[in-house]
């Protein structure tokens, strides 16, 4: 259930409220909204609304969230969630573009990525240091050395980091490097790193799993946002079904749904959703007309020579035209681009 708070409540009632809740055996979630104040109360209670709780100081009114995931929905919060971290903004109106190597190569194919995608407008560097691959046989990534080369990165370009964890012992060393921390398709019911990313006090990116119902990928959310966490956003990655030209279908309706049924911000990763990189520019931009809040693009100097997703990735001269139409086509959406030129 979500109780509704008074905007000018104090914190004694606050506080008298979550007892209350918290004697029924609710855990407390405090959201504090631009329009209004609620307080979650969610997991293993009795499913009793407390007598006399809708008559206490500083209630305005109780109500009961009918969609499973509780934190993630829009009946528990009405305002767009917004996550920030640099310049970049996402949610709630905002587009921020973040792009880069799908994996973290050398220090000197970084440096270059990293310089041409924020020439061009972005304002997020994305970077494998950690890749789990289909084949054992596949180059998985640089682990602590890229994560090094990420570091010295964000020193020199200032730009926000997005790298994956995949492991939830290697968490709090990707978390001491990212801005964002990125929990792949792969990972996205690895519930023991959802309660680890839980426990992040920075923003999670979720992908959308490879066969994962909309719903699933929500209530993925909802275990992060339940471990005290409510900075995600979601990802839609393309989907596994019987088409076999695209490497994954782009599902655009989700991002829509996920827009109508979450206050979360939602971005379109059409890299991963294409397989080719010709197909990147109309996916990226069939996303943001259905609402995204953002894209995440892989970017690779010399995509011919990619150790990782080269068929996939534009080379700097296609970003910055992908770039290009994007700065055209968002305020035609009502909403503001996140610009990362120095």
């Amino acid at each position: 259930m979500i109780v509704v708070m008074d905007l000018q409540v104090g914190e004694k009632e606050l506080q008298a409220v979550e007892e209350v809740l918290q004697e029924y055996g609710y855990q407390c979630h405090l959201i504090r909204g631009e329009n209004r104040i609620v307080v979650g109360a969610v997991g293993s209670g009795s499913g009793e609304i407390p007598p006399n709780l809708e008559t206490m100081p500083g209630v305005e009114k109780v109500m009961r969230v009918m969609q499973p995931f509780k934190l993630v929905s829009r009946e528990f919060k009405r305002d767009d969630t917004v996550v920030a971290a640099g310049k970049l903004r996402v949610g709630g109106g905002f587009v921020s573009v973040l792009a880069g190597p799908c994996a973290v190569e050398s220090e000197e194919q970084l440096k270059e990525a990293a310089r041409a995608v924020k020439e061009a407008g972005a304002v997020g560097l994305r970077g494998g240091a950690y890749k789990p691959r289909t084949s054992p046989y596949s180059f998985q990534g640089l682990m602590e050395k890229g994560l090094n080369y990420l570091s010295n990165i964000k020193k020199e370009t200032g730009m926000a980091v997005i790298t994956e964890a995949v492991n939830p012992a290697d968490i709090e060393a990707v978390a001491e490097v990212a801005d964002i921390v990125q929990i792949g398709a792969r990972n996205m019911q690895n519930y023991p790193l959802l309660r680890e990313a839980g426990q992040l006090r920075k923003p999670v990116l979720l992908k959308r799993g490879l066969s994962a119902t909309v719903e699933e990928w929500l209530m993925a959310a909802e275990y992060i946002m339940s471990g005290g966490n409510y900075e995600v956003i979601l990802c839609e990655r393309g989907i596994r079904t019987f088409e076999t030209y695209t490497r994954n279908t782009l599902d655009v309706s989700a991002i829509a749904l996920a827009k109508r049924l979450s206050h979360l911000p939602v971005i379109a990763d059409p890299s991963h959703a294409g397989g080719q990189w010709r197909l990147v520019r109309p996916l990226a931009l069939a996303s943001l007309a259905a609402g995204a809040d953002g894209l995440l693009i892989e970017v690779h100097p010399d995509p011919a020579r990619a150790l990782c997703d080269g068929p996939q990735s534009l080379n700097p001269k296609h970003f910055s035209e992908l770039m290009s139409e994007v700065a055209a086509l968002v305020p035609v959406l009502g909403k503001t681009l996140c610009r990362g030129e120095a």
